[in-house]
């Protein structure tokens, strides 16, 4: 499956974010191939380019995502995607910074370091491929499998709540809160792009179905059960943001809440003189010094 995207340059055509010729290790039909595709699409039409994109990823099958992208990338450990996305903006302010991972991930190993992100509130677009189940490890239930589901370690069916991401992230006050719908590559892409282009933590769940080993939650399933936020939604309402993002019979689809803050690069005491990034300062060696000093002395 040919998942590239070809952009129209000054009398060429450029791929601008595709590797080619990379065999992907996803499932026919499964829905990363879709977020990548509308990931490619977003960047492209963001005018974004691959030497200023990091995408910083953990363990799973959606974490393999920057691996057929042409741009930096760190792979990082199971659920440890954020620290390091965090880490990389804080030192170069310059790049844009995605990180991108599974429910499991994210969620899961991952999900104190989401809590504390939305805190921060870094300058990061963070990604998550929401196909309710673990999918490298063969189909055990994840943070967001809803109640009833059935696999071969849970042969009598998930009996706990589910994790609503975007009812914690507007508990939290969270800067952005999105919801997309891989079967819909062209509206994920639209939110792809207002995520990335707003300044501060953007969370983006992102309903993926998995064709083996989720044969409930299916492309079929989502297109019945998910409807799209009304043009007159008001996403800085905070309130109405945590009321639809708590609805369970219907799952709304898009920008749920946009709350513009302060962001950690520019809170940090680093940035307040000069926005130069710190890879371009002069190292004082004397200031390391003294901290190693500082450190052994207890």
């Amino acid at each position: 499956m040919d998942e590239s995207l070809e952009v129209k340059g000054e009398g060429s055509t450029r791929r601008l974010f595709d590797l080619g010729g990379v065999d992907v290790a996803w499932c026919p039909g499964c829905g990363n191939f879709s977020i990548l595709k509308a990931l490619k699409m977003a960047l492209a039409e963001l005018d974004l380019k691959p030497e200023r994109l990091v995408i910083v990823s953990g363990i799973g099958q959606a974490a393999k995502t920057p691996h057929y992208l042409r741009c930096n990338f760190f792979n990082g450990l199971h659920g440890r995607a954020l620290p390091a996305a965090t880490a990389i903006k804080a030192v170069n302010p310059e790049l844009t910074v995605i990180a991108e991972s599974g429910d499991g991930c994210m969620y899961g190993e991952g999900g104190n370091h989401l809590i504390h992100a939305i805190r921060r509130n870094p300058d990061i677009t963070c990604i998550v491929h929401d196909n309710m189940v673990y999918g490298l490890t063969r189909g055990q239930a994840s943070p967001t499998s809803l109640r009833g589901f059935k696999t071969p370690a849970q042969a009598a069916g998930v009996f706990h709540e589910p994790l609503n991401p975007l009812a914690l992230a507007v508990a939290l006050n969270v800067s952005f809160a999105a919801r997309a719908f891989a079967g819909d590559i062209e509206e994920t892409k639209e939110i792809f792009k207002r995520a990335i282009s707003h300044r501060g933590f953007a969370l983006v769940d992102v309903f993926q179905p998995c064709v083996t080993y989720n044969r409930v939650n299916t492309y079929q399933w989502f297109r019945e059960h998910t409807y799209y936020l009304e043009d007159s939604y008001d996403p800085s309402d905070r309130v109405e943001a945590f009321k639809k993002a708590l609805e369970t019979d219907k799952l709304p689809l898009g920008v749920f809440y946009v709350n513009r803050k302060p962001t950690f690069e520019e809170n940090l005491s680093l940035y307040r003189k000069s926005l130069e990034p710190l890879h371009r300062r002069k190292v004082n060696m004397d200031v390391i010094g003294e901290l190693i000093d500082a450190t052994r002395r207890g």
